[in-house]
Order: structure tokens, then sequence, then C-alpha cells
């Protein structure tokens, strides 16, 4: 966390190191927004700081964020967001810049939002036995925000990229369209992974992945909250070019996800062989179902491992 301290204007980062390491672990967003108190998400729960942001330091942030150079963040600035060192990514709100109906940036920056980046090295290998049937199941991990989806996906490709005892490893690709899964920063993945991951940073998820099956060959790709049609597309041509892939999307459980049209393509021609419903019971992470192809669900239990 020490990097993130680092780029936090002075008064804030004094405030924040007031927390004992404890509190720091379950952090999950740091919601700075000028003129109202610094906010914390906790375990899913909001807690408010007595210090409240000045408009110096939200301009000092920004700066600090673009190394003094707003011209380095004018695509990050379309986009809304700012990955930075240590894959923790940054939200931003302010005044939207809109020509011809296109966002063309952001001005006038007075929110904040910090994501932390939570890497949770091994909290895939319980699963192994449900995603792995001598070869990677093409799998739907199911999940609201913040019920862990993306810490899963991330250690899912170390496992396939390093692979364990009883499994091979194998030339995984990430698409990370929006810098979170891997973390990049100038290309570079900021996560654990291991030698066989290549990936495609900021790279739209429908382009990311035929640009991915032509230029590295992968065997397992990695996919982050699909749901337009274009994706769906992209999907079935990896399919049908024999990749497995591992993806995830919004939602709440398989039958809410069954309503979505864009997606109906992969319900009708079977793609997916495990569909895992995440929730927040236990924290981010917690599993509550694992179904098989045909929707029925399957028993699992916490401790097995493939290792």
């Amino acid at each position: 966390m020490r990097s993130l301290l680092d780029i936090l204007p002075h008064a804030i980062g004094q405030e924040l190191r007031l927390l004992k390491e404890a509190e720091w672990d379950q952090i999950e967003e740091i919601r700075i927004r000028t003129d109202r108190p610094i906010e914390l998400m906790q375990r899913g729960k909001p807690r408010f700081l007595s210090y409240h942001t000045t408009g110096e330091d939200a301009s000092q942030l920004l700066g600090r964020l673009s190394n003094y150079s707003m011209y380095t963040l004018e695509e990050e600035l379309k986009q809304g967001y700012i990955t930075i060192s240590g894959g923790h990514r940054v939200g931003l709100a302010g005044k939207v810049i809109v020509e011809h109906g296109i966002v063309k940036g952001l001005r006038d920056i007075s929110s904040f939002n910090i994501r932390i980046a939570k890497e949770k090295v091994g909290i895939a290998l319980p699963f192994l036995p449900y995603l792995y049937d001598e070869h990677w199941c093409n799998t739907l991990i199911i999940g609201p925000p913040q019920t862990g989806k993306t810490t899963l996906l991330r250690d899912i490709a170390r496992l396939a990229s390093t692979g364990t005892k009883a499994i091979p490893p194998k030339k995984t690709g990430i698409i990370d369209e929006r810098s979170e899964i891997a973390g990049c920063i100038r290309g570079v993945p900021q996560h654990q992974f291991g030698h066989r991951v290549d990936v495609l940073d900021a790279c739209p998820k429908a382009e990311g992945l035929m640009m991915m099956i032509r230029s590295m060959s992968p065997e397992v790709m990695i996919v982050d909250e699909i749901g337009k049609s274009e994706d769906v597309q992209a999907l079935l041509e990896a399919i049908h070019a024999g990749v497995s892939i591992i993806v995830s999307v919004h939602g709440y459980s398989l039958e809410d996800v069954y309503k979505r049209p864009s997606l109906k393509p992969l319900w009708e021609l079977r793609v997916f062989e495990r569909y895992v419903e995440l929730n927040r019971k236990d924290g981010p992470g917690t599993i509550g179902k694992i179904y098989d192809q045909d929707g029925q669900e399957m028993k699992w239990r916490r401790g097995v491992d493939v290792c």
C-alpha cells in the first residue's frame, strides 16, 4: 500500500496512516470528494473519516496521478478512470466534456474513487476440481459488483499459466479492457502471474479476443465483464478456435443472466460447461453455487485441492 500512500496529498495520507493494519486489510475503496469527508468502504460498509478534502487536495492528487501532465491522461479521462502502480484503479467524476455526442474527457474533477486491488493468491485452488476436467472448462463467473469476480479471475489466470502438480501450465491470454485483472503499468502486469501469461491491456474485449488468438495463440483466455453482443460473437469465435474461455458477467444469479438478450446465443449453443455464482455472504469471493453445463447444481465443498 506504500505506493498508494505516496500519491495521496499529505493531509489525506496522514489521516490514513492513523489506521491500524487490520483496518487497512478491510478497505475495498477510498472515496475522496472535494469539500466532503473521506469515505472508506470496509467489508461493504461505509465509514467516514473526520478530514474534509479541500480543492487543493483534489488538484494535488490529480497532478500526482498524471505526473503533472494532463495530456498523458487524455485517453484515461475519456474512460473515467486511471490505473496506478500496484494495480489499483482510480475512478474519476467531474465536468464531462462532450463533442457531437461523444465523451472527450473530464475537467473540474472533484471526486476520486480508489478501488484497492486485492491479490489473493490461491483463492481459486479449492474450485479447480470443478473448473478443470482434463481441460479448462468454459466457465462463466456471475456476481453483482464487489463480489470478487476480478480477484477470482486473476487467480485462475495465475493457475492456468503456472499449472499445478495435476494440471499442466497453459498459454494464457488476458483481455484486460479496464486494466483491472493484471493492473498493467506501461504494459507490465502489477500482479503475480506465471511465465505463460500475455496481456492485452486497455483493449476492447471483442477486438482483443481476436487479436490475442491471431497474435499469441492462447490455450486459455480470461475476460472480465462481458455483456455486449459483439463480445458474445468474439467469444463464439474463440470457442470455435479451440480456446477455453473463463469470463465474468454482472448478475445476481444464473437465472438473472439467462434473461439478458445479448447473451442468448451463448445459452443456445451451450457454450459454458460451468457456471459459478458469487456473493458477499462471507466477504468478497464467496462461492454461492456451481452449476454444470445443463444448469444442474454441483455439490462442492471447501478445502478440495488438486495442487
